[in-house]
């Protein structure tokens, strides 16, 4: 059991229906969900979500709790976009993603995205003013959406009336997750 207690606290995770990566959609739900808080997982379509580890090997599959197009943002408390390359990609293209990400913003809730997740923040124009990490091949795209990219392994940003927490790799999960349950608990 994780040491931080967020019951009550509600999250919501965005993921296409193939190619996220594995850990970094599996591990967060399992350590939020076993801090106490409740976790939806929100699909493009509602079937199996296909992970995959390393971008190529199936990886476990998981029942969305939910669809993009069907979610009321406001009853949650922090955003959660994995990573996955083939993920990443489709999901900025699904309009519901980027809008998502604009109504948390916009409201003030954090938003946590690991390795290409922060794709999805790119494509809502909301990174302005905001320093992250992510995947290294992503750092040309922070920058030209007005983002300061480096390379740690967390950055967490208070900038612009919200947080942003962001990783690298699935490597990066256990500070990824500390940074996080700080978010959520701040956020009260």
């Amino acid at each position: 059991m994780p040491d931080t207690d967020l019951t009550g606290r509600r999250v919501l995770a965005v993921v296409t229906n193939y190619g996220v990566e594995q850990d970094e959609l599996v591990v967060p739900v399992r350590h939020l969900r076993d801090a106490g808080a409740q976790v939806d997982v929100a699909a493009v379509e509602d079937g199996p979500i296909q992970t995959l580890v390393g971008d190529k090997d199936p990886g476990e599959s998981v029942d969305p709790d939910t669809v993009l197009s069907a979610v009321d943002a406001s009853g949650y408390d922090l955003l959660l976009v994995p990573g996955g390359t083939i993920n990443a990609d489709n999901l900025r293209l699904q309009d519901d993603a980027p809008a998502l990400v604009k109504e948390f913003t916009s409201d003030g809730r954090p938003v946590a995205a690991i390795c290409h997740g922060p794709w999805a923040l790119v494509e809502a124009g909301v990174l302005e003013g905001k320093t992250l990490t992510s995947y290294p091949s992503l750092r040309t795209d922070v920058r030209n959406a007005g983002g300061a990219w480096v390379d740690r392994s967390v950055v967490s940003d208070d900038a612009g009336g919200w947080t942003l927490v962001t990783s690298r790799t699935p490597d990066d999960l256990d500070d990824f997750l500390g940074a996080v349950d700080a978010a959520l608990t701040a956020s009260r």
